[in-house]
C-alpha cells in the first residue's frame, strides 16, 4: 500500500508560549514512535509563534488510530494554556511522494 493520506496541523502559540510548544511538539516524537500506523511525522516551524505538525498514514485506518491517540489527547488537555487559537487540523490525501 502507498502513502495516500495525511494530517496537517498548526497551532499559533500565545505570546510567550512559544518554547513551551516547540517542547511539547518535539516530546511527540516519542509518542508517535509507538504508533505503527503513522509511517512520517513531522513536527515544524512556521515563524515564531506559528507551528505544525505533518505526518503520514497508508490507510483510514491508521489515520483514525492517530486522531484518536495520545498526541491530539494531550493537544486537547495543554492546548488551552500554550496556544492562541483553536488548532487548525486539516486531513489531506496525498498526490505524489518522492
Amino acid at each position: 500500500m502507498a502513502l495516500s493520506l495525511g494530517v496537517l496541523a498548526l497551532v499559533e502559540a500565545k505570546p510567550g508560549k512559544e518554547q513551551q510548544v516547540w517542547d511539547f511538539l518535539e516530546s511527540g516524537r516519542e509518542i508517535v514512535n509507538g504508533e505503527p500506523g503513522t509511517v512520517t511525522w513531522y513536527a515544524f516551524r512556521v515563524d515564531e509563534k506559528t507551528f505544525g505538525i505533518f505526518d503520514t498514514f497508508e490507510s483510514e485506518d491508521a489515520r483514525q488510530a492517530h486522531l484518536n491517540g495520545a498526541i491530539p489527547a494531550a493537544l486537547a488537555e495543554y492546548g488551552p494554556e500554550l496556544l492562541g487559537a483553536d488548532p487548525d487540523i486539516r486531513l489531506v490525501q496525498i498526490i505524489a511522494v518522492k
